[in-house]
């Protein structure tokens, strides 16, 4: 009997244990964080980039976090810019007639993180420019069929290096 009870004892302890493994240390005070529209100030321009990542960040957020999204006044505010979209050949085929056989799409972001809560001398909010690339090739098709999966593929690395220095203070 006493082992039945102790096993009982145990599942329902295990039961009641739950941890989440996203890596996120969000102060328990913290419920609300707006995230403003990133303007594009890169010297190349494409006309969906600020949306897109904007939107990509704030998704990055939803699934990630407790965090509720509001544009009224919030306990965190994520706000920034995008600061440079370039395409460079980072290789090259023929020495005789220079091609590119792959090019690196690097997008660079800066980025503004206020916690509204932050109080004591350990300071969460911070400035920081992020980078980040992705190489391809142009065979089997233009930039412009590659480009939108391209900037999504970027646009990941850059929320999750974002989100990752915001919220997860290992």
């Amino acid at each position: 009997m006493k082992k039945i009870v102790l096993f009982l004892a145990v599942i329902l302890a295990i039961a009641g244990c739950s941890y989440k493994f996203n890596g996120a240390s969000i102060p328990p005070a913290m419920k609300t964080i707006n995230v403003r529209f990133f303007e594009n100030n890169a010297p190349l321009v494409v006309p969906t980039l600020a949306q897109t990542f904007t939107e990509d960040l704030k998704e990055r957020i939803r699934t990630q976090s407790r965090l509720s999204i509001t544009q009224n006044d919030a306990d965190a505010i994520l706000e920034g810019r995008i600061t440079n979209y370039e395409i460079k050949p980072i290789a090259f085929t023929d020495n005789n007639q220079p091609k590119a056989g792959a090019n690196r799409l690097t997008i660079t972001v800066e980025v503004t993180y206020t916690n509204n809560l932050d109080s004591g001398k350990v300071k969460s909010s911070f400035k920081e420019s992020f980078s980040a690339f992705k190489d391809f090739t142009l065979q089997g098709g233009t930039l412009q069929s590659q480009e939108p999966a391209l900037i999504k593929q970027v646009n990941q690395q850059l929320t999750e290096n974002i989100f990752n220095r915001a919220f997860a203070q290992w």
